[in-house]
């Protein structure tokens, strides 16, 4: 104050010119403060974001299949979203003002304690109701927040089904009914969204008026002792000053109050995931290349809250090399039973062998290392071609290799057609190729593995005539020297396998040849006559 009282005394050029540099100064180094803070907070901020999301997304890769069995897709992905960033606003911009607001509370409250800890201690009686005011509102702020975060997925859901399933949208005249779906979604999510603003909005003037109520109690007393001559003017001034600056953070604290609590409850969500058992590995032994010997000794399986069983006490035994479909009707147990050998779900009961090796004792890594899938429903990744026949473990295959799997898919003579054959783009879950094609790819995939155990899942499902006739004839020449498991629901595709194991309601009821079976005249020849006569 000295240097600006003397420059108004005498202005001089020098002092003038002196006052404007040191007020450019500190309103640099206030500039440069403020960008370091609001950088370095982002960074922060993000970091924490990306570090949330990969861990998630890694633990989401980890999780056995009975987890997603109980989990929409939507969900999932909110969470991966939408409930990371609400993290990132507790851990950033609510942490910055819990940490600078309440470092001023925490001063100006000791500073009026210093001027005068009686009428202090009077404020400090709001205290606890103003307690239990924030308690209150940050137990609706979970609840709106949770419901937030559950109307989120929903939203996430409808909206991949129905781009996903755009065609079926389109052909069945569902247009209307999916915006309708999406629009009470949406109007569900605008209404926990309003009820927590809602929430937020009320419980922050409530929180000002205890605090007026506090100053006003205040304000009183201390007129009181100005008339009475105990309190000066100049002690009033400074304690009513002091009073009134503490009332802007104090509002603060409480205003971030909502931010807090929705990181909280998504922290809460995140932690659900994370918290959660991935897929046990219980297998101490690695195996090296099996020769395919496949046992079943008294299997059991059954799916959680299910009333029943759905693989009943199984015993079979698969020689290396040999192929064996699986049939029943819809349910019946073929496909769990499968599902089994890969240990996508553990057995509840009895045993499942490979080369006389029980799969429990060996590492996942090692199990599946074994074992090659063709799906019914196949997973194309948004790449190339090649990328997709040379999918994970597969990438470091040459070239040639990746050329001669697709050549024996027959999947060649398409490729190099493309405009720009295997470096064609396919588009989301191969989206830009046919059905036929898409299963074909699926099936170099598996060729191009070269396990010695093959899992087809009604591979010929999704071709034409022409397509099925190409790949019937390359899975003969690859089911050869390879244990094949083949779920299948067209018989015709089943016919030339070695054995064909009929399960009903979770038991084996009838195996043999095609031909044995026919002559039993059993449920295989039922199953057979009632097809060929719907032809």
């Amino acid at each position: 104050m000295g240097v600006v009282e003397k420059t108004l005394q005498a202005p001089t050029q020098e002092n003038i010119i002196f006052l404007v540099a040191v007020l450019f100064g500190v309103y640099l180094y206030r500039g440069v403060g403020t960008f370091l803070g609001k950088y370095f907070t982002a960074i922060v901020g993000r970091e924490v974001v990306h570090a949330l999301r990969t861990e998630l997304f890694g633990r989401m890769l980890r999780l056995p299949s009975r987890y997603y069995d109980g989990e929409s897709t939507g969900r999932l992905i909110s969470r991966v979203i939408f409930d990371v960033e609400q993290v990132n606003g507790a851990s950033t911009r609510a942490l910055t003002t819990v940490v600078q607001e309440g470092a001023t509370v925490v001063l100006l409250m000791g500073y009026l304690i210093w001027l005068d800890y009686t009428l202090t201690g009077i404020f400090l009686v709001i205290v606890p109701v103003m307690g239990l005011l924030v308690s209150l509102a940050s137990k609706f702020f979970r609840r709106y927040s949770r419901r937030i975060q559950k109307s989120v997925g929903e939203v996430t859901q409808i909206t991949n089904e129905s781009i996903s399933g755009y065609r079926e949208v389109r052909t069945y005249g569902a247009t209307e009914y999916e915006e309708g779906r999406f629009a009470k979604a949406s109007d569900n999510n605008r209404r926990q969204v309003m009820k927590f603003e809602l929430t937020n909005a009320i419980s922050v003037p409530v929180t000002q008026q205890v605090i007026a109520l506090g100053l006003g109690v205040m304000v009183y007393l201390m007129f009181q002792r100005v008339a009475a001559g105990s309190m000066t003017s100049e002690a009033f001034l400074q304690f009513i000053t002091a009073a009134s600056l503490i009332a802007k953070p104090i509002r603060a604290l409480t205003d971030i109050n909502s931010v807090i609590q929705k990181g909280l409850t998504a922290a809460e969500s995140i932690f659900l995931v994370l918290d959660a058992d991935i897929e046990k590995d219980t297998g101490t032994e690695a195996l090296p290349r099996a020769k395919g010997v496949v046992s079943f000794k008294h299997t059991r399986f059954r799916y959680d809250n299910a009333a029943d069983e759905a693989v009943k006490g199984v015993d079979l035994d698969i020689p290396a090399g040999t192929s064996v479909a699986f049939v029943g009707r819809s349910g019946s147990g073929k496909t769990t039973l499968v599902n089994l050998l890969p240990r996508f779900y553990e057995a509840s009961g009895g045993e499942i062998l490979i080369d006389g090796h029980d799969i429990q004792s060996l590492t996942l890594d090692s199990l599946r290392d074994q074992i090659a899938i063709v799906s019914q429903q196949v997973t194309l990744f948004n790449s190339s071609i090649r990328d997709n026949i040379a999918y994970g473990c597969l990438q470091n295959k040459t070239d040639e290799e990746v050329l001669a799997a697709a050549k024996a898919a027959h999947a060649d003579e398409f490729i190099q057609k493309l405009p720009e054959g295997y470096a064609t783009q396919v588009g989301e879950n191969g989206v830009m190729l046919s059905g036929g094609q898409r299963q074909r790819i699926a099936i170099a995939r598996a060729i191009l593995k070269n396990a010695p155990i093959l899992i087809l899942d009604e591979a010929t499902s999704a071709l034409d005539t022409e397509s099925e006739r190409h790949i019937q004839a390359a899975m003969e020449e690859v089911m050869k020297g390879r244990t094949t498991l083949v779920i299948a629901h067209r018989l015709s595709t089943i016919e030339n396998v070695d054995r064909i194991v009929v399960i009903d309601n979770g038991h084996v009821i009838e195996q043999g040849s095609h031909a044995d079976l026919i002559k039993q005249n059993g449920a295989y020849a039922q199953l057979h006559q009632l097809q060929f006569s719907e032809l």
